[in-house]
């Protein structure tokens, strides 16, 4: 019996929660992964796992097991890292979740920088605004913005955005310049977004010095995808309050204008997150680092000008 695999595998249905996702996390078949685990409790000489239909669960053998075999692979993959730096830069696959809007107008621009320093790390990135499960989703770090959801994540601060009102052209000559946030209450259409978490629809938050709204506005549409959000207020359905990388190019262009300019929103937190249980390995060291260098600052820059931006939203 391989050990290391049988062991590796054995941490990943405990945290995939199936057979069938850790094998898919593991890319080998799902039998492989079977037999892997029922030689690791033949060699043990104790129940590991005990299986339903639905769902593994641990035993108290195996939670024990669990927990020694993290702290042991995390030992091994210290040493193969700091062997690998002794070597060359840092090297193989890494898994990152990013919001739409995040990776296409900030991110993904940023990259070649990224890769020009580290040319050897493979970068598989999730781009979705469905918070994801790190550990059942095998992922090594995601971007976050706003109030952390999972207190358990190791959370790296590292930037502040504002969003901006935005409306077309077409829907400002159909329905006026709206002067005042009390304004949009009556006589104006917004573009909904719900949380792909929770589903329910975020507000749109002002202030202005001393005055602060928080309106819950009706709406025609809604969505939870930022870039169809961006598309619904490019065709003129209403107004929405987006992240200023994602609306400067088409504010400049004229296919948007800003509405409301001299109000803001509440500064928003934006962290790099990973699980405690996820060795922190060199090649996800040096991308927490660079991605924390990169968006440094918390100002309203451009896509690949310095910080990044996300609203809570998002």
């Amino acid at each position: 019996m391989d050990q290391i695999a049988a062991m590796r595998a054995f941490i990943r249905v405990v945290e995939a929660g199936t057979f069938s996702r850790a094998a898919d996390l593991l890319e080998m078949p799902k039998p492989t992964v079977t037999k892997l685990i029922q030689q690791l409790e033949a060699h043990l000489r104790t129940r590991l796992l005990n299986r339903t239909t639905r769902r593994v669960g641990v035993t108290p053998d195996g939670a024990a097991y669990y927990e020694r075999a993290v702290a042991l692979m995390s030992d091994l993959d210290e040493i193969d890292g700091s062997m690998a730096r002794s070597q060359a830069s840092p090297s193989g696959r890494l898994r990152v979740d990013v919001p739409s809007s995040l990776a296409l107008y900030s991110l993904i621009p940023a990259l070649p920088d990224f890769f020009a320093r580290y040319p050897d790390i493979q970068l598989d990135l999730g781009v979705t605004d469905r918070p994801v499960d790190l550990l059942a989703e095998n992922v090594d770090c995601a971007i976050r913005g706003g109030d952390l959801v999972d207190p358990m994540l190791i959370a790296r601060r590292i930037g502040e955005v504002r969003l901006m009102l935005c409306a077309s052209p077409t829907y400002l000559q159909q329905h006026g310049m709206p002067q005042h946030p009390r304004e949009l209450q009556g006589g104006h259409r917004v573009i909904g977004y719900f949380s792909a978490r929770t589903g329910r629809r975020v507000a749109f938050d002002l202030e202005r010095g001393e005055e602060r709204y928080e309106l819950d506005l009706p709406y025609f549409v809604a969505v939870n995808d930022s870039t169809a959000y961006l598309a619904a207020g490019l065709a003129g359905m209403g107004i929405t309050q987006t992240i200023e990388p994602m609306v400067m190019p088409y504010i400049e262009s004229g296919a948007l204008v800003r509405v409301l300019p001299e109000w803001h929103s509440a500064p928003i937190v934006l962290h790099v997150v990973y699980s405690p249980n996820r060795h922190l390995s060199s090649r996800l060291r040096v991308f927490v680092d660079w991605v924390a260098e990169r968006f440094a600052g918390g100002g309203a820059n451009r896509p690949g000008q310095g910080a990044l931006e996300l609203p809570a939203r998002f």
